[in-house]
């Protein structure tokens, strides 16, 4: 088995690029869909982030509202802290047992968004940037997700800096140009990740 750990700022593509792995055969273990996953209505999770942040942070049908959730997290530091040390964990543990449930053989691409933040790069054979230029990110955000410009800016700066993951990529994928210029990257990047 080969774990590696993808990741890059919001807006860089990184879900293009996790899709494209898939699409090869890769291995996929979400964060971000599993953080979804440890905070659905009836988990501990859920319970834990409603104990923190108050009922406020609920829809009228008793899910998490994440816009809500993210304009208080985003503005305060700290804030995202208590979150992280409730979601974290949680997240950690669904990974390692669907890590585990992968065969022998398998390149395990664990999508995580805050591996450099986290200090996680140690726990992987490699690690996979998917890069794109500030201004790339914030056009995307902007453009294609409907995000106001300060939120955009709030997200992109509560992230690590483009220098701090470069720093910890084994493998860089350049995402700043058009999608048809991604996918010989990735599959490049595939074959390297085959080889090992």
């Amino acid at each position: 088995m080969v774990k590696v750990g993808l990741t890059g700022g919001i807006g860089a593509g990184k879900s293009e690029v996790s899709r494209l792995l898939a699409s090869y055969g890769a291995v996929i273990v979400d964060a971000d869909k599993i953080a979804r996953e440890v905070v659905e209505p009836g988990t501990p999770g859920l319970a834990a982030v409603v104990e923190e942040f108050g009922d406020g942070v609920l829809t009228p049908e008793g899910t998490l509202d994440r816009p809500k959730l993210g304009a208080i997290v985003f503005a305060d530091a700290e804030k995202l802290k208590a979150l992280n040390a409730i979601v974290h964990p949680l997240v950690g543990a669904r990974s390692a047992e669907l890590e585990a449930a992968a065969g022998p053989d398998a390149v395990v691409v664990h999508d995580v968004p805050l591996l450099t933040e986290n200090g996680l790069a140690p726990l992987y054979d490699l690690v996979v940037v998917v890069d794109a230029a500030p201004q790339t990110q914030l056009d995307r955000l902007v453009r294609l997700r409907g995000m106001a410009e300060d939120e955009a800016k709030a997200r992109m700066a509560a992230q690590a800096t483009r220098e701090r993951r470069l720093a910890v990529a084994d493998l860089v994928i350049d995402n700043d140009g058009p999608l048809e210029a991604l996918e010989p990257q990735v599959r490049a990047v595939w074959e390297r990740l085959r080889e090992v």
